[in-house]
């Protein structure tokens, strides 16, 4: 089954093969969001990569901050909010190099508006410019 498909700017076709989900903002108890809080969010997604898929190479689509107008301000600053819904995907396409392996893989992370997984490239500033070349790792059934 097919999760969804992202068609990146360079052309290459990846497939989302799993991914995990979890609320942005779930579990905070007290506070707002603000930098400092969405500062830890990132770094803890971001080491969800390496927690989740320690043996394949991983890349953080850096978020989409919004100073929502007439938002909270205290004493940790401005209210700042990340989009509703931080992932980490397994995607999958065909091989970097000709010849040299069955398929290339990479983990990725992002924040997306919703649970939604259709048009991924459109819902996620940067993920269409992904330079998998670069960073997907070739593999062998």
């Amino acid at each position: 089954m097919l999760l969804t498909e992202v068609l990146l700017s360079s052309g290459r076709s990846i497939r989302l093969d799993e991914v995990r989900m979890s609320t942005t903002y779930g579990g905070m108890l007290e506070g707002y969001p603000c930098r400092r809080v969405n500062d830890w969010s990132v770094e803890h997604l971001r080491g969800a990569l390496t927690r989740y898929y320690p043996s394949i190479p991983a890349h953080l689509v850096e978020p989409v901050r919004e100073l929502p107008e007439g938002g909270h301000q205290g004493r940790m600053g401005p209210e700042e909010r990340l989009p509703a819904v931080r992932c980490v995907g397994l995607f999958s396409s065909h091989p970097v190099r000709r010849g040299a392996a069955d398929f290339s893989q990479l983990v990725v992370a992002w924040y997306q508006p919703g649970p939604e997984l259709t048009d991924l490239a459109g819902a996620v500033p940067g993920l269409a410019e992904l330079p998998w070349d670069e960073l997907a790792e070739d593999c062998e059934y």
